[in-house]
């Protein structure tokens, strides 16, 4: 009895917070269905790692022998060491996407441009507020809603907030259902949202399909080396799905590889939300920024959309699409989809949101490998 009762009282009151934001994540991904896969894992992992005297963390025994706990563990192999998980979960993730639509309507590769504005954005506005360059370039990435991203700009940067922007970023990805539909209002009218986009594709030769990746990490891999193991990564993992040789590995890349890399990010970032690391106010303004970022760059893309119609005289864009230029994918697309069909049910915005949604997918990594580049230099 004493011993549960010392367990207990050694609870510091940070610890109760993060038991509260582990239980509220949990609930998010039950109730709410906001990302299970990422927020149940994590939002339990916040509560393993915040019990006292936690066996998943390392410990030392007897004064001289140190054990070693499987989160901590998993977090030096996977993510400090290596960068692994984030990064293989790239194949599984480029497994998945059919660029087909992109290909076929290529101005839509603008959009995956645009829509990183509120990275760059947010990155002058954190830098501004005192924090230091590597941090401020990781908070920003949230605004790309793309979790393994932002969790390896943090990690490469050394930025000391990792917890709060993996967090940050997984949480903003969640709520692109209730976030975006806010932004995307904000600047367009009624008449905006109501332009109709026909939808005839061109089309795409399998040999275009297969040499598509190759390019594309060439060009990355010479504009942002950084981003070579991103972008390299999320292009063979479509390689693996276009060359037609290796179907059943694109099936595994897609559901068991993917389902099992994301289990394990989830519960593995959780290393980082121990409560001395992750209860201060710092953790608040980088949630803060993070909706910042977020909200920009969807606001970026529905701009960006709104000046290309001003040179275009007919079958012009509708501003939603620019929106779905983020990297949460397809989630984002769905979004416009079901806004337009909300403004006229007989309106399907979806394959142009898909091309634009598939294009901020590659937009986003290589924006994390230009920021990585740019504040090594800088740092330099």
């Amino acid at each position: 009895m004493d011993f549960l009762l010392s367990g207990i009282l050694a609870i510091t009151w940070q610890q109760w917070i993060m038991y509260a934001v582990g239980i509220l994540l949990i609930y998010l991904a039950i109730a709410k269905g906001f990302e299970p896969g990422l927020l149940l894992p994590m939002g339990f992992g916040a509560i393993l790692v915040n019990l006292p005297a936690s066996g998943v963390l390392n410990q030392t025994l007897f004064g001289t022998e140190e054990t070693h706990g499987i989160i901590e563990w998993l977090f030096e192999t996977g993510i400090e060491a290596s960068e692994a998980l984030p990064i293989l979960l790239f194949v599984g993730i480029g497994a998945m996407i059919d660029f087909g639509p992109l290909l076929s309507n290529p101005k839509m590769f603008l959009f995956g441009a645009a829509a990183q504005f509120g990275i760059f954005f947010t990155i002058t506005v954190a830098a501004i507020l005192g924090f230091d360059l590597n941090d401020a370039a990781s908070i920003g990435i949230i605004g790309a809603a793309d979790g393994p991203t932002s969790i390896l700009v943090s990690k490469l940067l050394k930025s000391e907030y990792i917890g709060a922007i993996a967090v940050a970023a997984y949480s903003y990805m969640a709520l692109v259902p209730i976030v975006q539909p806010f932004a995307i209002k904000l600047v367009t009218t009624k008449k905006e949202r109501l332009i109709r986009m026909e939808y005839n594709p061109k089309s795409v030769t399998k040999t275009t399909r297969i040499v598509f990746p190759i390019i594309v990490t060439f060009i990355a891999g010479l504009v942002a080396p950084a981003s070579v193991s991103l972008v390299g990564f999320l292009m063979f993992g479509n390689l693996i799905r276009e060359c037609g040789v290796l179907n059943t590995l694109s099936e595994t890349a897609q559901n068991i590889l993917a389902n099992l890399i994301t289990l394990l990010l989830g519960i593995t970032i959780s290393f980082s939300m121990q409560a001395e690391g992750f209860v201060r106010i710092e953790t608040l303004i980088i949630m803060g920024l993070g909706l910042v970022a977020f909200v920009m760059d969807t606001i970026g893309g529905v701009l960006f959309a709104k000046l290309m119609n001003l040179f275009i005289p007919k079958n012009k864009i509708n501003p939603m699409v620019g929106a779905a230029g983020i990297s949460a994918f397809p989630m984002s697309a769905r979004v416009v989809q079901k806004m337009g069909l909300k403004e006229d049910p007989s309106n399907h915005l979806l394959m142009h949101a898909i091309s634009a949604n598939v294009s901020g997918q590659i937009g986003s990594v290589v924006a994390g490998g230009v920021i990585i580049n740019l504040v090594i230099e800088l740092l330099k």
